[in-house]
């Protein structure tokens, strides 16, 4: 009795999300049924469709009711308090209901053997293979990525993902894939056109996975769902989120969710009531409300507009909105914790720490820049249509989507070319590190700014804000923007030759959007051949794990030699 008990949720999910499943796929196939006809098959399914998310309801209140709290319901329910939402969304739609209901029918029955002893050692094998293959954090991070990219492309491949009357290439799917989860933003076909609705959905989760990370995700899954994390794994998170203890790290995890949930919540309503408020349906705005607010705030680029945000070029509402997205997604979780804790502790400006002082002044310092760029240099070209108060709003939106975003509300092929060419600058340095964004990063940057001025004055050591910063970090950043410089020029060389029928700066702006994964363009993404595309594929691969990162993985060494020091050379430079 207490078996059935604690199984009735999902016993009561199999009988009708299970009865619907089987009904749909008999009128799918069309097969002949005895005692029932076709038609009635097709009332049936309807029928059942419409208690869907009804039964996901019920199941989420027995299994509270049966565990009695809350912190539990959550873990045990996440994908169910994920997936209700759309399926109320979409109520009508049998294809869709059929796709989401089964997919959260077999998670369901995953979990049922969530603590079975075979699983575990199942678990604990695999665990060990990992283990064996001695794999560097670096080395997980570029397999995760090529694997999830894969997975993405297949699925985008299937005609349940294309738009009625469309087919999709296994070419169009990859590049679709690896930008999306390379949170670039660019497109070789329409995503609004090509893809249907549970295409859109794929490439949603893919920004998600993509803007996250898939190994901040996966073990925030872990925690989540009320397991415990590896040492092997502790290690590597530790590594790749820079913390220095286990605790730091579950916090920075729990931070990370919190903030993408909260951040993407907020913006979603927002863009909700600015579409509604706009003369969209409601069920569309919402939505396209929360579609560009995960996009916005992984830093995707991603629209369901053929033409970006150029139809909201002088709306206040949406300009603000996914510019404030698009800055908060680019900060990085750690300077969001601190200016959180700012805020609530009423802390001065000074109390932060060193990276969330460099973060800040660096954003605001290009923002303000990029912004005063664009509106001069545009003022009498690209923005003269426009009253003086739209100008200001266009060059501030462009000034923070061009760093990272991919967003635009004006076609950029009517800017000049020297600030075209100024703005391949901004996307060179990019966002803050871990952040959603990508680029050589606005840390980066400022130390690059304060070695030269140390340089410069004759000092021997770099300082900010009272601190020195020490001699390795200062190499890190040396060589994370020569080996960027160098991928860029190869890539340009590369494209160049490919693409012989296009000119030099469209070329050469794509592949620094490719590189710096913002997803502007000047319009040549979907006329590119298949080498041109493969070539972007593998750009933004490497610019979304990192130069360094690629580096690190492909040439590190299995065995370290024992340190030896050599007397010093004498070289002349300059």
């Amino acid at each position: 009795m207490h078996f059935f008990y604690h199984k009735l949720p999902f016993l009561l999910e199999l009988f009708f999300n299970g009865l619907f499943i089987l009904i749909f796929s008999l009128v799918k196939s069309k097969l002949d049924v005895p005692l029932v006809s076709l038609n009635q098959l097709e009332k049936l399914s309807i029928i059942f469709a419409e208690l869907v998310p009804y039964t996901l309801v019920v199941v989420i209140a027995l299994t509270f009711l049966i565990h009695k709290n809350l912190e539990d319901l959550f873990r045990r329910q996440i994908f169910s308090l994920i997936v209700i939402f759309p399926l109320f969304l979409i109520q009508g739609d049998l294809q869709f209901t059929y796709w989401l209901s089964s997919v959260h029918l077999f998670s369901s029955a995953l979990n049922l053997f969530d603590h079975n002893k075979k699983k575990s050692e199942l678990h604990e094998t695999a665990t060990s293979l990992i283990g064996r293959l001695n794999l560097s954090p670096a080395q997980v991070v570029l397999i995760t990525f090529a694997l999830i990219i894969m997975i993405g492309a297949f699925l985008l491949v299937l005609p349940i993902s294309a738009a009625p009357g469309v087919t999709i290439s296994f070419m169009d799917a990859l590049f679709t894939s690896t930008s999306a989860t390379c949170v670039t933003g660019l497109s070789t076909i329409s995503l609004r056109d090509s893809f249907s609705v549970p295409g859109q959905i794929i490439v949603l989760i893919l920004i998600q996975i993509g803007g996250l990370g898939i190994m901040t995700l996966s073990s925030s899954m872990t925690i989540l769902m009320g397991k415990t994390l590896a040492m092997r794994e502790q290690l590597m998170m530790q590594d790749l989120l820079e913390v220095n203890s286990l605790d730091d790290l579950l916090n920075m995890i729990i931070a990370i969710i919190k903030y993408t949930f909260m951040i993407e919540l907020w913006g979603g309503i927002v863009l909700t009531l600015a579409f509604f408020s706009d003369g969209m349906e409601f069920g569309q705005a919402i939505y396209y409300g929360f579609y560009h607010s995960i996009s916005a705030f992984c830093n995707a680029g991603f629209a369901l507009f053929n033409n970006s945000l150029e139809n909201y070029a002088v709306n206040p509402i949406v300009n603000l909105t996914v510019s404030a997205l698009v800055i908060m997604g680019g900060l990085g979780f750690i300077a969001l914790r601190d200016m959180k804790d700012m805020l609530v502790n009423r802390r001065s400006f000074l109390n932060l720490t060193l990276h969330t002082k460099i973060v800040i002044i660096v954003n605001v310092a290009l923002i303000v820049v990029g912004t005063l760029f664009i509106f001069f240099n545009e003022f009498l070209n690209s923005l003269v249509n426009y009253d003086l108060l739209d100008k200001m709003q266009i060059a501030f939106f462009q000034s923070v989507s061009t760093r990272t975003a991919g967003f635009n509300t004006i076609s950029l092929n009517n800017f000049h070319p020297h600030t075209i060419y100024v703005m391949t600058l901004f996307m060179f340095i990019g966002a803050s590190p871990g952040s959603t964004g990508g680029g050589i990063k606005t840390t980066t940057f400022a130390i690059l700014v304060q070695s030269i001025r140390s340089t410069l004055r004759g000092r021997e050591h770099v300082e900010m804000f009272d601190r020195k910063i020490p001699q390795n970090l200062i190499l890190r950043t040396i060589s994370v923007i020569i080996i960027s410089l160098i991928i860029i020029s190869v890539f340009i060389f590369l494209i160049l030759k490919i693409e012989t029928d296009k000119s030099f700066l469209p070329l050469f702006f794509e592949v620094i959007s490719a590189f710096a994964t913002v997803g502007l363009s000047l319009g040549v993404t979907g006329s590119l051949t298949a080498m041109g595309k493969l070539t972007l594929i593998a750009l933004m691969y490497v610019g979304r794990v990192g130069p360094l990162t690629m580096v690190l993985a492909i040439g590190q060494n299995r065995v370290v030699s024992a340190d030896i020091n050599y007397p010093d050379g004498r070289i002349m430079i300059g």
